[in-house]
């Protein structure tokens, strides 16, 4: 199954500068051990040592928070979207 990855530009040097990958996975975790495997290292930029995904890092399913769906058991289907995008801060 094929999911869309869209790779936020701090990221993309892991990825040799691809701003998209396509991954496989049924759920975000796995599409994140797919990640892993296309572009070794990122899953450290995006879990912490728990495996859990960082506060700072927000996931978006077809432009839905999937914290507002199952996080990181939220289910793909071939075709979705996925964003990863960086919290900001600042003042």
């Amino acid at each position: 199954m094929a999911v869309k990855v869209l790779i936020p530009t701090p990221l993309q040097k892991l990825t040799h500068d691809q701003a998209t990958i396509e991954c496989d996975g049924t759920t975000i975790q796995e599409l994140i051990d797919s990640l892993e495997a296309n572009a070794p290292g990122i899953k450290g930029r995006l879990c912490d040592d728990s495996g859990k995904l960082r506060r700072f890092v927000n996931f978006y399913l077809n432009s839905e928070d999937i914290r507002f769906l199952d996080g990181e058991a939220t289910a793909l289907q071939d075709g979705d979207e996925v964003s990863i995008v960086p919290a900001i801060a600042g003042g």
